[in-house]
């Protein structure tokens, strides 16, 4: 995290990092080196700078032989990682750092370890959290001196699950076989311990919860390791979760953590496909990606990871279609999504630094709500103000110091990266009559 800001990233030089992230889970499972060489280079020339890698993956990920040929574990023995695995994962590494690349590397995926679903096997327990530690330990080991490896725990799981019978977690442990009373942050707790026993201070802790309002500061704030919050505003609870109320809380959190939404809606998932996907529903779009990681990011994130449902499971016709898939992963790699967020990096990187924050007190009356909802950030001189604005043909009144001096507007298209001259009318702005979406960018001449 910055030093001059804790709620944003720095680079070890001090140079400001806006984390946009790419959902890559089963990488190291089903592509072979030249696909993966292939899909990294796709994602520096759009602007990602982190790639997220699970190492035990999901589907299959101890059991199945990985696209070279092999598994991570011998015997689904964590104490026996397989070393032709692990150089395996080192190329992938040292090939992403020449595209400058972060890997964000989860030590195991959450069915390795909890409920209360998925199929395992389990090779982690509450019971025995000194495996978990010399597993962490070990990739520390292994990984550690690369500078752009980051750590991520969990895997779309929670730390624990309260004892409340009447939650959905309570009831699909039970379902699976588990008992919800067990509290599995020490296991996490162990794995965070394995990693800093290599690394110290030099290691940087996040870790992926499940999906809903409930983030790492609902269960992991007092963990003295959780370098980041995050959230994930997920697939599940419809279109435009309210992911700038979420992100506000923990942003509001002392000790201070940067914060950001690990899991917005990926592009061409369905919505809401739990318990049973109605096709009625269609497929979250490239408009809804861009509203969610928008509005995350003006309401002060330090970043923002992007997934697409094809590229996350990196499905083509040797695998099962995991939920309603519609397309293989190389075809997905292209989609205007991917393209987008990469326009929201430049323009976060091309004015915030590391002095941006939310800033919706910016913004004269109503923000609107759910698919209307406006997000601000600016500066804390005043020298620039963004409003991000999800409908088109809205006016839009700044107030503040910002348009008492001399200064310049323009709209920021979020579809193009496009900037088009915006013209004020008695300190009012309406944005175009076609978009939908737009951005105000003022800055102060």
């Amino acid at each position: 995290m910055s030093a001059a800001n804790p709620h944003l990233l720095e680079t070890e030089d001090g140079a400001s990092f806006f984390w946009l992230g790419d959902t890559a889970w089963e990488l190291l499972h089903r592509l072979t080196f030249e696909q993966i060489d292939f899909y990294l280079k796709n994602r520096a020339e759009k602007g990602f700078n982190v790639i997220l890698v699970n190492v035990l993956a999901e589907f299959g990920g101890l059991t199945v032989p990985n696209a070279e040929g092999d598994l991570p574990l011998i015997d689904l023995d964590p104490a026996r990682p397989n070393p032709r695995y692990l150089e395996f994962a080192r190329s992938v590494i040292n090939r992403a750092a020449e595209y400058g690349l972060h890997v964000a590397m989860l030590p195991a995926w959450g069915d390795k370890l909890t409920a209360p679903w998925g199929e395992g096997p389990r090779v982690f327990s509450a019971e025995e959290p000194q495996v978990a530690q010399e597993w962490a330990r070990r990739l520390a080991e292994e990984f550690g001196s690369y500078s752009n490896v980051v750590w991520i725990l969990g895997g779309d799981r929670p730390a624990y699950i309260p004892s409340d019978p009447r939650s959905g977690s309570y009831r699909q442990a039970e379902s699976a076989g588990l008992s919800p009373e067990i509290d599995w942050r020490p296991v996490w707790d162990a794995m965070a311990t394995g990693i800093h026993a290599e690394l110290g201070s030099r290691a940087f802790i996040s870790y992926h919860p499940q999906g809903g309002p409930d983030s790492t500061s609902s269960y992991l704030h007092d963990r003295d390791w959780l370098d980041m919050h995050m959230i994930q505003s997920g697939h599940g609870g419809g279109h435009d979760q309210p992911i700038w109320d979420w992100i506000a809380r923990d942003y509001a959190l002392t000790p201070i953590r940067p914060t950001m939404d690990a899991e917005p809606n990926y592009e061409d998932h369905p919505v809401s496909p739990w318990p049973k996907w109605d096709p009625k529903n269609g497929y979250f779009d490239e408009y809804d990606v861009r509203k969610q990681c928008y509005r995350s990011v003006f309401a002060g994130a330090a970043g923002v990871v992007y997934g697409h449902h094809a590229i996350w499971q990196f499905w083509d016709d040797r695998y099962e279609a995991i939920n309603h898939v519609d397309r293989s992963w190389l075809g997905a790699l292209d989609r205007p999504g991917a393209h987008q967020v990469g326009y929201l990096r430049r323009l976060m990187d091309s004015v915030a630094g590391l002095e941006g924050e939310p800033s919706d007190a910016s913004i004269v009356g109503d923000l609107g709500s759910g698919p209307t909802r406006m997000c601000a950030c600016g500066d804390p001189d005043s020298t620039w103000l963004m409003v991000y604005i999800p409908t088109s043909d809205r006016e839009i009144q700044p107030r503040g110091n910002i348009l008492s001096s001399p200064h310049s507007s323009v709209w920021f298209d979020p579809r193009t990266g496009v900037e088009l001259a915006a013209v004020g009318f008695e300190g009012k702005y309406r944005t175009p009559d076609f978009g939908p979406d737009w951005v105000l960018l003022v800055r102060r001449c």
